[in-house]
């Protein structure tokens, strides 16, 4: 698949998530082979771009091509120079959040209330397009609610706009992240399109994978919650894509080496206490399908520095790796 001259290999790619697609996670699923890593949602708005929190969100430093970036706003001459600065800072991939179902955030008209507004969609598409010479992508919701499932519509407004690829969650806004995605909107979505049709929703296996490329005949999956706790999930798909064969789960001791380097990342780059803070969510998604999952968060939650925090962990799962000196 190729989003504008970038060729997106595999065909896996990491979801933007507010909160969890920071630098330290993007650059983990990258080396474990996400073809593409989306930023977490960045505000277009210019009195928060200096902010230490949009300053962070910003940092593309060392960042494996291509650097995707997405951008959420309701004006479309906001957008278009929101679009313009963070191409200034590095980004290669501008994408246009119409997809977040958050209130807070579709109470501002922004994220997936943007599908209300047909020709407002036009206008915001249309200006960052103009803006960067860079590909523009989008990403929406199947429709606000099953009244309004308006997807394909918005699918041809955005390609005659000049949307390079458009991503597709299975779900309405008011669905959230709750029942079963549905692929067929997407599939007729990618029926009546030339550009790139990428599919998001429950993904969460190779098989899924598998099954969701098949029925929909879009071009890429994007893999979200998922990943949380999980990022070899990337090789796993990819791998069964390119072989029909599953890959062995990782071993302990891997896990363990995958926990404890995205823990030194996420302390180098938000520092103490924050970097402490903000590890404790990934430490609890990485033992959430485990059943020492309770023991874990209990141990790990006591840590108030890096050091601390980086030491329980290995001591826990060397310990899981001794059963029986650990129980003693």
């Amino acid at each position: 698949m190729r989003i504008g001259p970038h060729h997106i290999e595999p065909r896996v790619i990491l979801a933007p998530m507010a909160g969890v697609t920071d630098k330290p996670f993007r650059l983990l699923c990258k080396r474990l082979g996400a073809g593409l890593a989306m930023s977490e949602m960045t505000t277009s708005d210019p009195r928060f771009w200096r902010t230490e929190k949009s300053l962070r969100r910003m940092d593309h430093v060392d960042e494996p091509d291509p650097v995707g970036v997405q951008i959420a706003g309701t004006v479309p001459e906001i957008m278009a120079e929101a679009a313009r600065y963070n191409v200034e800072h590095g980004a290669q991939i501008i994408d246009i959040n119409m997809g977040c179902p958050a209130k807070k955030v579709c109470n501002a008209w922004a994220g997936s209330a943007l599908m209300r507004d047909e020709e407002l969609v036009a206008r915001i598409c249309s200006a960052v397009v103009r803006a960067v010479d860079v590909p523009v992508t989008l990403k929406i919701r199947t429709g606000w609610d099953a009244t309004h499932r308006n997807a394909p519509a918005i699918a041809r407004i955005a390609e005659d706009a000049g949307i390079a690829a458009l991503a597709v969650h299975g779900r309405t806004r008011d669905q959230q992240y709750t029942g079963l995605a549905e692929y067929d909107t997407i599939a007729q979505i990618k029926s009546a399109l030339s550009i790139p049709v990428i599919a998001n929703g429950d993904i969460d296996s190779p098989q899924r994978a598998a099954f969701v490329l098949h029925h929909t005949g879009a071009d890429a999956v994007m893999v979200g919650r998922a990943a949380q706790g999980r990022p070899w999930i990337f090789r796993e798909i990819a791998h069964y894509l390119a072989t029909g064969e599953l890959l062995p789960s990782p071993s302990l001791a891997e896990i363990r080496d995958i926990l404890l380097g995205h823990l030194h990342a996420l302390h180098d780059f938000y520092g103490e206490p924050s970097g402490v803070r903000i590890a404790r969510k990934h430490l609890g998604w990485y033992a959430k399908d485990r059943p020492e999952n309770g023991p874990f968060r209990a141990v790990v939650n006591q840590a108030e520095t890096a050091a601390m925090q980086v030491a329980l962990t290995r001591d826990y799962f060397d310990g899981l790796a001794r059963p029986r000196a650990f129980a003693a």
